[in-house]
């Protein structure tokens, strides 16, 4: 049935037309299942498009992208919605949410997975083969969108990003071609979306390099709030010696009173430290004794593990809200600022960010990858990194700045400040070089509303 587009210059023709060509279902606003088919994680921006393209295939992203250039219309990109930025208004976005097949090679240690596929897919369909992916701390986040950003999870300081193990790339451009992109065709591409994300297409598959992981000696040890500031110092100085098959991070935590938060945790500050360590479970107990030995627990799940169990680690959150995530790389934490981040958001402090955290870099982390891209902070020493209520201000970033790199890790960013983000998340060459590409591939400038490069008066919405 043919449908009224509300959206001025858009042709109902052309509407119908796209309707009729992909597999997937095509909504406009008032349709029902328009709404369900928005819905993402991170609910702090509301997405508006002229036209959600459900697709299940990469004949469907091509068909809207297509759609897109010749109405004139910007492309978004949903999976789960987890790194919210811009909110899509006169766009078409393209829901991948049905596009998630994954497979595993075990002979060849590769999986290869669809534009919508989730990480805990991945990590089974891994373990079964004693194998493991390089996702992140949630495994509900999708693999494309965290590992197109670079990809920080918790075997980064043996393995390096997700992004560095990336071995072929299917992606539609915006010609509404559909292309397979690997070192050897079309590298300047494959170089550019492993780190410089969404900007240069639509990907629709991704194939990647697994890691033999079986196991780990991981969890989380949780302090009450007044040890944060012989934690914290303990933590750091113990991260300066360990061996590189060990991964930790710590938060400090103001979890609300509410029932899916643990009451040991509810309504005030807490200490989260996070381990994640590749050898013996001897091994890791060694290690993690000093910062035990920091005072009494609130709990302790720190232990021998399968590693299908990662998502124990961080515990992160499984329910949709709306947050700002912003972050700051650090390229030291001395004495002084360990003191400058228990002023901002320490006992006593105003902080009421519900999550501040810093990951320890390093190790692999810190080498340029085999195949070469776009992903920087190489020379970082930890992200500290906030999860803040829409409307609230930095309060802990900015006092923190005179230890910072001058740089941003681009997945740790969500909410429409952060829009125009990637410039500040890699060095004046590297973004010089991603420009180069989009204008080569996207001169229209279709893909901008996702974590964009700034565009210049030329090409400012063009499309």
């Amino acid at each position: 049935m043919s449908r009224q587009s509300p959206y001025p210059g858009v042709s109902r023709r052309a509407v119908d037309q796209l309707i009729i060509q992909v597999k997937g279902d095509v909504f406009l606003p008032g349709d029902p299942g328009y709404e369900a088919e928005l819905s993402g994680f991170n609910q702090i921006v509301r997405h508006r498009p002229a036209v959600v393209v459900a697709a299940t295939c990469a004949e469907d992203v091509a068909a809207a992208v297509s759609f897109a250039r010749d109405q004139g219309l910007a492309v978004g990109v949903q999976a789960t919605g987890h790194g919210s930025v811009a909110p899509a208004e006169r766009a078409v976005m393209i829901s991948t949410r049905w596009m998630h097949t994954v497979s595993v090679d075990p002979e060849a240690r590769t999986a290869q997975v669809e534009a919508g596929a989730l990480w805990h897919q991945v990590i089974a369909a891994a373990a079964f083969h004693g194998l493991a992916p390089l996702n992140g701390s949630s495994p509900q986040v999708g693999v494309v969108g965290y590992t197109l950003g670079g990809g920080l999870g918790p075997l980064g300081r043996q393995y390096g990003y997700a992004a560095d193990h990336v071995t072929r790339i299917q992606i539609v451009t915006a010609d509404g071609i559909h292309r397979t992109v690997t070192p050897e065709r079309d590298s300047d591409l494959f170089w550019a979306v492993r780190g410089g994300k969404g900007n240069f297409g639509i990907v629709t598959a991704l194939e990647f390099r697994l890691m033999p992981v079986r196991r780990l000696y991981g969890g989380g040890i949780y302090f009450p709030g007044e040890r944060a500031a012989s934690l914290i110092r303990a933590w750091w100085e113990w991260a300066g010696a360990v061996p590189e098959s060990m991964t930790s991070s710590l938060a400090l935590l103001r979890l609300p009173d509410a029932p899916t938060v643990p009451a040991y945790l509810r309504d005030r500050l807490t200490v989260h430290l996070r381990i994640a360590f590749t050898g013996p479970a001897d091994e890791g107990e060694r290690l993690v004794r000093p910062l035990r030995a920091v005072g009494a627990a609130l709990a302790d799940t720190v232990g021998d593990m399968p590693y299908s169990a990662v998502a124990e680690i961080h515990q992160d959150p499984t329910e949709p809200q709306p947050y700002h995530e912003r972050n700051i790389v650090l390229r030291e934490f001395d004495d002084e600022a360990i003191d400058a981040l228990l002023a901002a958001a320490g006992p006593g402090s105003a902080c009421a960010d519900p999550m501040v955290e810093l990951r320890h870099l390093g190790g692999a982390l810190s080498r340029p990858p085999v195949l070469p891209n776009a992903v920087g902070n190489r020379d970082g020493a930890l992200t500290l990194s906030t999860l803040s209520r829409p409307g609230s201000a930095d309060c802990v970033l900015g006092p923190l700045a005179r230890w910072s790199t001058g740089r941003r890790y681009l997945n740790f960013l969500a909410g429409p400040d952060t829009a125009y983000a990637v410039a500040d998340c890699c060095d004046q060459d590297t973004y010089a070089r991603l420009r180069q590409v989009k204008e080569q591939t996207d001169p229209l400038n279709l893909f901008r509303l996702g974590h964009a490069l700034r565009p210049d008066s030329s090409t400012e919405g063009r499309a």
